[in-house]
């Protein structure tokens, strides 16, 4: 959690919405396979050590998309 709180505000409510939405009783709201675990947790391990898509490629892609 104390990690959690120094996020972006918009971060922080993305990361409620998914910490709630695995809480429900219901069926969860996407199965995930081992392969798209381990893609995630790559992800996570990638952002902590700093290693993000540079703004200018993040623009760009925006642009390709008409986003």
């Amino acid at each position: 959690m104390a990690k959690a709180r120094d996020l972006s505000e918009e971060d922080q409510d993305a990361l409620a919405v998914a910490m709630l939405s695995m809480t429900e009783t219901e069926a969860p709201v996407m199965k995930m396979d081992d392969q798209t675990r381990a893609a995630i947790r790559e992800g996570l391990e990638q952002a902590r050590r700093g290693e993000f898509v540079p703004e200018e490629e993040i623009e760009d892609f925006w642009k390709q998309h008409d986003l």
